[in-house]
């Protein structure tokens, strides 16, 4: 599996033959939205920094056979193309790769806001390792995880969470999203806590446009 930052929460995730497009945000790189040949582009949630509406029109003509994934609230206001809602539990076949939708609910900002849907994704292949991207949720647990994608500051995020998180989901590997809220002068007392207490064997602390195999 090959897995590629494209900035913030973006993700291209590579597996036997599929691509696969997660979170292309307002926070992400304009090379997330000049791709081609993508088999799907998956979307956690609606806010701007997982789906960017102004890149997105562009991205979806350069990928018109690309399936289109996302959560129930963003599948019903995406309105100019066909969107599949995804759900916890909802086994999507592409291929040889499945992706599994994680979990309901957006983490809490405030008690005042209410909490939007969120459905992050396991996405793997038989015999191969399983990646998952939370979206943003500490909330949802699944089991046997090999990749982490982590996100690692928010607004509704703190260190000792990020880290308890981390120890729960038990993977070997963790690379870090959802991170350009971090000045980089700074970004060592967020990453600095997973690595030392997180527990993971292999912490790989990925740029804004790294990637890694696995």
């Amino acid at each position: 599996m090959k897995i590629s930052r494209l900035g913030h929460a973006c993700l291209l995730v590579e597996e036997s033959g599929i691509r696969i497009l997660v979170d292309p945000g307002n926070l992400s790189a304009d090379d997330a939205f000049s791709l081609k040949g993508l088999d799907a582009i998956v979307v956690t949630h609606q806010h701007p920094d997982h789906i960017d509406a102004a890149r997105l029109p562009g991205l979806l003509a350069g990928n018109p056979d690309a399936l289109l994934l996302a959560d129930p609230e963003t599948a019903s206001q995406l309105t100019q193309s066909t969107w599949t809602s995804n759900a916890d539990g909802l086994v999507t076949t592409l291929g040889p790769v499945t992706v599994t939708g994680v979990g309901a609910r957006h983490a809490e900002v405030l008690p005042e806001l209410p909490r939007i849907a969120n459905v992050g994704v396991l996405v793997a292949a038989g015999g191969g390792p399983t990646l998952f991207h939370p979206g943003d949720a500490y909330e949802y647990v699944p089991a046997d995880v090999d990749v982490l994608a982590l996100p690692l500051s928010a607004p509704w995020g703190k260190v000792s969470e990020t880290v308890a998180f981390t120890r729960q989901i038990g993977a070997q590997v963790v690379l870090p999203i959802h991170d350009r809220t971090i000045a980089e002068p700074a970004y060592g007392l967020y990453w600095g806590q997973v690595e030392a207490h997180g527990g993971a064997a292999d912490a790989r602390r990925l740029g804004q446009h790294d990637s890694t195999e696995v």
